[in-house]
């Protein structure tokens, strides 16, 4: 990036008193636990912050990367030439009652799904237990439609709030974000950005959905390699197949290149 680009934003950020950094290392930002210094870091704390944040790097020509919670993301050791936007500071949540039998729970973008699912328990409320584990944020979890034993987020989401740069903000049911596997309309548009989610849940017992949320966990401990670092399953489904069966079958399981190594412990994962 040019130095008078970067003088630019620079100005305007902290003439609008927007939060942010310059070289912020990204590994510590990231499950891989990998990548160099960004430009600039950007934090925003609310939709307002981001909503002029991305307008003040579209005005000076700096690409942005929106950063949850780093679980899907791989950076070059040489860092990234742009800003990252630290979407975590949008990470509000609270719960309304929608009728007999339905209590909604609205999350920012940034809430990572783990707080989201603990909320969810706290509550008493059942549908989210599947993505107890999931390494992501709500607005990552919504773009991608996460999903794991047999849940995904098309199940419980009502609705999405997104900021569509050209468009300004829209809020899209569940059916308008057509969702399927691993896939929404928002894939498509990477320009857009999740505001907040809007997810319809039902009572339950909460040492019930506990218990669930436990069992799962354990299932993950005992099959997934957690103790390194990684972005979680690595590969999507073939349909009729198992991806970390068919790598296996082929004698990669264990295979490494430099730092990157096919998981010993689960073939599906990619860990550093």
């Amino acid at each position: 990036m040019q130095e008078k680009t970067i003088t630019a934003l620079r100005d305007a950020l902290t003439r609008q008193q927007l939060p942010f950094v310059q070289g912020e290392l990204l590994a510590a930002h990231t499950t891989f636990r990998i990548g160099g210094p960004a430009v600039f870091w950007c934090a925003p704390q609310d939709a307002e912050q981001l909503r002029e944040t991305l307008r003040l790097c579209r005005e000076n020509g700096v690409r942005v990367y929106l950063l949850g919670n780093g679980s899907n993301t791989l950076f070059d050791d040489a860092g990234f030439d742009g800003a990252v936007v630290d979407m975590r500071g949008l990470s509000q949540m609270e719960s309304s009652d929608a009728g007999t039998d339905v209590v909604r729970i609205t999350a920012g973008a940034g809430q990572t799904l783990g707080r989201l699912c603990s909320k969810a328990q706290a509550l008493g409320l059942t549908g989210l237990e599947f993505a107890c584990g999931i390494p992501g944020t709500v607005g990552g979890g919504v773009c991608m439609n996460a999903g794991a034993y047999g849940g995904e987020m098309k199940q419980v989401l009502r609705s999405a709030t997104v900021l569509f740069p050209e468009e300004g903000v829209r809020t899209l049911s569940c059916e308008e974000l057509k969702l399927s596997y691993r896939h929404s309309l928002l894939t498509e548009h990477p320009e857009a950005v999740v505001l907040y989610a809007e997810f319809e849940l039902t009572p339950g017992d909460p040492e019930a959905i506990r218990a669930v949320m436990r069992e799962l966990m354990a299932k993950r401990k005992a099959s997934q390699p957690l103790e390194w670092p990684s972005a979680g399953s690595t590969f999507k489904r073939p349909e009729g197949h198992f991806a970390a069966a068919l790598i296996e079958g082929c004698g990669l399981k264990g295979v490494g290149i430099g730092g990157a190594q096919v998981s010993e412990k689960h073939a599906g994962f990619v860990v550093n």
